[in-house]
């Protein structure tokens, strides 16, 4: 456990109060610590974005917080508002299909699984809440990468090693890109025994307001219940709900016109 970057973090409670600008004296006093370490950690705080100060003479030097935390704090509210509007369409979709339904975002170089509405069979796939996954690994992590901007797809995918975990996981950049170019071309992914054996994933992307893919819609299950005819209802609701939620995140699905123009649908 690093107790610098702990006493440095501590320090942005003393920011919580009425008084909202801090001079180096005063956060000393707070903190009990000496003025030189104080110093040190507020100077930390304020390259990553944390603090910022103001300047008003040479002696007169004011700490406040800085906009990554509200950068920081905007991106959990969404992420909390995301949660909220899927949980009820994922409850209703695995009622209709009895499979495993999945949310999974984004969270720098991996797809996190934030949200999770389980089966009722006996038989289950070993997913969780909190779970990361590589991006070139299954149905939902292929999704958000595909749908990245291309400079930002090729600086995540530099960084991959291709692990295999299973024969038909993704082992190369080559075939992950025609994965991508097929996931987009296709409008949702999937994904056969590139985690485990014997399983199919199926995902679909949810937008926002401003047309950004921020998460995907998966179902998962064992290929002995996802057979070919199965596996088409379950893309066709899936598709549908990851609509649904979307349209309540703000979306409104368009097209480009000849003239230019976008017109809502």
């Amino acid at each position: 456990m690093n107790q610098s970057v702990i006493k440095a973090l501590k320090l942005l409670d003393f920011f919580l109060g009425e008084k909202k600008e801090l001079t180096l004296s005063e956060i000393a006093t707070k903190s009990n610590m000496p003025r030189p370490t104080v110093y040190r950690l507020l100077t930390s705080l304020e390259v990553c974005g944390f603090l910022a100060k103001t300047k008003n003479t040479e002696q007169d030097v004011r700490y406040h917080l800085g906009l990554k935390l509200l950068e920081l704090g905007n991106i959990v509210l969404e992420q909390l508002e995301l949660r909220t509007v899927a949980l009820p369409w994922m409850r209703k979709l695995c009622a209709d299909i009895n499979e495993a339904v999945h949310l999974v975002i984004l969270d720098g170089d991996e797809a996190v699984y934030i949200e999770k509405v389980e089966s009722s069979h006996a038989v289950r796939l070993h997913t969780r809440v909190g779970k990361r996954s590589e991006l070139y690994i299954g149905s939902g992590p292929k999704l958000l990468l595909a749908y990245l901007p291309k400079a930002e797809q090729e600086t995540l995918m530099e960084k991959m090693t291709f692990t295999k975990l299973t024969p038909h996981t993704i082992g190369n950049k080559e075939t992950l890109y025609k994965e991508i170019e097929k996931i987009r071309r296709n409008g949702y992914s999937i994904s056969r025994s590139e985690q485990d054996e014997e399983t199919i994933g199926v995902s679909y992307p949810i937008l926002d307001y401003t047309h950004k893919v921020v998460a995907a819609l998966t179902v998962s299950g064992p290929t002995t219940r996802m057979q070919e005819k199965v596996e088409e209802i379950i893309r066709k609701k899936t598709k549908e709900t990851a609509s649904r939620i979307s349209r309540e995140l703000g979306y409104i699905e368009a097209k480009v016109l000849e003239t230019g123009k976008v017109q809502k649908i």
